[in-house]
């Protein structure tokens, strides 16, 4: 059972946008797929409400700490939502710890190539999403380390740009999501969430 951490400061979490990859349902993992033009309009969105929320708040911009996945789709994201916050580009950093769940042999795959392929392996993954990984890949327990790890870390709010997965991971370690539920949680990527004083707010 995953402890909630109780993270103090206010935490403001980006999916990156769509890729081509996302659009056919294709699995991503650590492949290094870049965004597709919709997911570009996706993070120049999330940027301008990003920055909508500073002002209405009063929040410094600057007194967060910006990180994003090294991976290019969301090292790309966390540009053009800086861009459009009116933000240097470039003044943030990356943490390998925000890369995505690691889908092993199923990283490409869409789920009926999936079924076909791996039936048992699937079977064992719906009897038990949380904890079974794919093969060769991670699940979604076995991250858990590392994103407390990011949390744990952090001394002052944060801007994180990351994935579909360690989001979720990452709302459970918050206590915002069950281990249950986590699996099948959708996260947009339109939209963003930001927590604060133990409430989640989508944006």
């Amino acid at each position: 059972m995953t402890t909630p951490h109780p993270f103090p400061h206010d935490l403001v979490i980006i999916r990156h946008g769509q890729t081509d990859w996302n659009a056919a349902g294709r699995y991503q993992g650590r492949e290094d797929i870049p965004l597709n033009d919709l997911g570009r309009r996706q993070a120049r969105r999330n940027g301008a409400a990003l920055r909508a929320r500073f002002d209405a708040t009063g929040r410094d911009p600057d007194a967060y700490a910006w990180i994003s996945s090294p991976l290019v789709r969301a090292a790309e994201t966390m540009r053009l939502v800086r861009e459009a916050a009116g933000l240097d580009l470039l003044a943030y950093r990356t943490d390998a710890r925000l890369m995505e769940l690691d889908f092993g042999r199923w990283s490409g795959l869409r789920l009926p190539e999936i079924v076909q392929a791996d039936p048992g392996g699937w079977a064992a993954r719906q009897a038990d999403p949380w904890n079974h990984p794919p093969p060769g890949g991670e699940s979604h327990a076995m991250a858990v380390d590392r994103l407390a790890a990011v949390l744990s870390d952090l001394d002052r709010p944060a801007v994180l740009v990351m994935h579909g997965g360690v989001n979720r991971v990452l709302k459970v370690i918050l206590g915002a999501l069950t281990e249950a539920d986590a699996p099948a949680f959708h996260t947009p990527q339109d939209r963003f969430y930001a927590w604060s004083a133990g409430v989640v707010e989508w944006i």
